[in-house]
């Protein structure tokens, strides 16, 4: 048996004061079920310092963590003075330089800030977050002296401290804290007036048995509230981040959450208190009396000990931590459940939804309803698009086998590697070869071989030689290429090859020429004339078989990076066949029909079976060209649905935590991840022309994908298509 999975911690908030200098009526520490805070010493100890330093420092080795972040809080942490600080930042600084990095950070109200304080922070960059609701209405409604005195122009004034040039670089961030009785629009303009480098916005603290204020009644109030920043917020530009909808975008497109109130990403998240007590998240303390407990402290336990403890380990489960109510809720993947405290009731514990689940539910729609437009891929739902986004793939391949060879190719990856920047500027050769399904093929197997230190790792990467020949030659420049053959055999990509020694014993090539006719020269030999498109001695052109409606088809087998499909290529035989299939094809499924050929240039033969989809080859596709034609159409139709669907997911995220959840197959009696559902709904939805049955079940699959959580926003619009389509079938 194995022991529960250890999530270190690389967030550590330490608590330096436990006072604090306002008396706002909405603190968790404070106001709240937790009052420990009253035995406990006001500032940390020397002792406690160096023991937490030294945990932390031990943790992060252990570990391996590239970073950490120390928040130092409170109460009001300002409260422990410039040297209890500065002995904090020294002590941490010296423990983790050798170990981590180091992200210092100080949470504040703001009231105590000056010059004294910053320049200290300057000196250990330590970032300040203040905490502000606000116009002067709003934060007054909270956030005031114990005598009910304001406390807005000392926050402003310690803002417009860190605003200052030479502070700037520490300004972290402003925080508030809704209370939807404030005016949302009014509550965003003060907060970006300040020009804050983040705003956090943060819904109050709440329980089941202590629920949030709701002064209309509205099961959503929350929600309208921060949609109507949102509205403001979008309005202006977006002019500063939010991280509550920097994470809501984030979840909509399959990313992780951006903050520990939404999403399913582990805590890891451990506080310090005065006395050295190691304690969960501090929010814990709003649902009752020793909530956020562990019965460690810095002195006796270790962090990796507290990372054990099965309150900890409660809030680093991801999907299974959340309520079985969560878990089937479309929005899961950005809402998370909700933060762990909002989910406490008496008798249940932590067990239950979130008591701003409607709300969330709302907010996450919400943003969805308003971004879908921008934020949703555009290959989803335009092949021309797809086709673009492809090609820059490619050229983003092609930049990383020139970064992962670092030299290596010598002076002969460094001519062809100027050169294809010279034909890219100049003309649309580069294009053409960028477009040509196995050039990312071979890219990717460069970059295997470079990865396995294969000795022909070079040699295979020095193709590059003939991928810019055959461009220079589409492009029509008349620009000379040198091209090593190893195998006595010249291989121009989209064009076709030459034989040019009868032994296949290495020789080089001068390749030159245009579209009409290519000159190859061979030291000591003459040169040789061939047509691109015209069969000749030691020259076999890439086969056409010239299909009405589908004129661009190549039928290729002689790209020696071909052979990419589950099945062994095989050369071009009787195509008769696939006439008939795409004759028919045309008749009864105009649409697919033209689409297929608009987006599938290349056709490579198999020796049985198919449809087969080629590793990183968007545009070509493997079939064996028996069978009848109606079985020929379908392959075509399936083939090129399972190409099409492969190459959207290549750029464009349309599932998040797939195999998370099952979800009934209409077609089957074992239920499907959601990414197995949507590739078979794909391939229903275009055999649908020649099954009409393939729609029904295609309908059925796509309203259960419709309805799950696992569909990203760009996901999301992919299926609406895919439904919009089968229902109209």
């Amino acid at each position: 048996m194995t022991g529960p999975t250890l999530v270190p911690f690389q967030q550590i908030v330490v608590k330096v004061h436990s006072r604090c200098d306002l008396a706002c009526d909405h603190c968790y520490i404070y106001e709240h079920a937790d009052q420990s805070w009253r035995t406990r010493p006001k500032a940390i100890s020397d002792e406690a310092i160096s023991w937490t330093a030294l945990r932390l420092a031990e943790h992060a080795k252990s570990h391996a963590l590239p970073s950490v972040s120390v928040i130092l809080h409170g109460g009001e942490p300002l409260l422990a003075g410039p040297e209890r600080l500065r002995r904090v930042c020294e002590e941490f600084t010296a423990a983790l330089e050798p170990v981590a990095a180091l992200d210092l950070r100080i949470h504040t109200n703001g009231i105590q800030l000056s010059s004294r304080f910053l320049d200290l922070f300057d000196e250990f960059d330590v970032r300040v977050g203040i905490s502000l609701d606000g116009d002067r209405t709003a934060n007054d409604r909270h956030r005031r002296y114990a005598d009910g005195r304001t406390s807005h122009p000392l926050v402003l004034r310690a803002v417009d401290l860190l605003r200052q040039e030479r502070y700037r670089h520490l300004y972290l961030g402003l925080l508030c804290t809704i209370d939807v009785a404030n005016d949302p629009v009014a509550v965003y303009d003060a907060l970006a007036e300040l020009e804050p480098p983040r705003i956090d916005f943060l819904l109050p603290h709440a329980t089941w048995d202590d629920p949030p204020a709701r002064p209309d009644g509205s099961p959503t109030a929350y929600a309208e509230w921060i949609l109507e920043v949102f509205d403001r917020w979008d309005a202006r530009g977006r002019p500063v981040p939010v991280r509550l909808f920097d994470s809501v975008f984030s979840t909509l497109a399959g990313g992780p959450s951006l903050t520990e109130s939404l999403g399913l990403a582990p805590s890891d998240l451990v506080v310090v208190e005065t006395d050295g007590t190691l304690e969960q998240v501090d929010s814990l303390k709003s649902a009752y009396e020793g909530a956020a407990a562990t019965g460690f402290d810095v002195f006796r336990h270790r962090f990796d000990d507290v990372a054990l403890h099965p309150g900890v380990q409660a809030r680093q489960l991801g999907l299974a931590g959340v309520s079985r109510t969560c878990r089937q809720c479309p929005v899961v993947r950005s809402c998370g459940g909700g933060l762990y405290t909002h989910r406490y009731a008496t008798g249940s514990g932590f067990d239950n939804t979130s008591v701003y689940c409607n709300d969330l539910k709302a907010l996450v729609r919400g943003i969805e309803e308003r971004t879908v437009q921008s934020s949703a891929s555009p290959a989803v739902s335009d092949p021309e698009a797809l086709l673009i986004l492809q090609q820059d793939l490619t050229r983003y391949t092609l930049a990383r086998l020139n970064e992962e060879l670092a030299g290596r190719g010598g002076e002969r990856w460094s001519a062809a590697w100027e050169l294809a920047s010279a034909i890219e500027e100049t003309s649309l050769g580069l294009d053409e070869i960028y477009a040509h399904p196995y050039t990312r093929t071979w890219l990717h197997t460069c970059l295997d071989a470079l990865r396995e230190q294969r000795p022909d790792a070079v040699e295979l990467a020095l193709r590059l030689e003939s991928y810019v020949a055959a461009a220079a030659v589409r492009s029509g420049l008349g620009v000379p290429v040198r091209v090593g053959c190893p195998t006595g055999t010249l291989v121009l990509p989209t064009l076709g090859e030459l034989r040019l020694t009868a032994d296949g014993g290495p020789c080089e090539a001068e390749v030159t020429g245009g579209p009409d006719e290519v000159l190859v020269s061979v030291p000591g030999r003459e040169a040789l004339r061939v047509r691109p498109g015209e069969a000749a001695p030691g020259w076999r052109p890439l086969r056409r078989p010239g299909l009405d409606g589908w004129p661009g088809l190549v039928l290729e087998d002689v790209d020696p990076f071909r052979d990419c499909f589950d099945e062994p290529v095989r050369a071009v035989g009787d195509t008769e066949a696939l006439s008939r299939a795409w004759a028919l094809l045309r008749a009864a499924a105009p649409g697919q029909a033209a689409e297929i050929a608009s987006s599938l240039t290349t056709l490579t033969p198999l020796r049985s079976g198919g449809p087969s989809v080629g590793r990183h080859a968007y545009g070509a596709l493997g079939l064996g060209l028996e069978g009848t034609p109606a079985e020929l159409a379908a392959a075509l139709l399936r083939g090129f649905a399972r190409a099409k669907l492969r190459a959207i997911g290549e750029v464009a995220d349309l599932l998040a935590e797939d195999g998370a959840w099952l979800h009934p197959a209409p077609w089957q009696d074992e239920p499907l991840p959601a990414s197995q559902l949507l590739a078979g709904a794909y391939e229903r939805v275009l055999l649908a022309s020649l099954d009409p049955a393939a729609a029904a079940h295609a309908v059925l699959a796509l309203k259960a994908l419709r309805d799950a959580p696992e569909p990203t926003v760009s996901g999301k619009r992919l299926i609406a298509a895919l439904h919009k389509e089968a229902a109209r079938d």
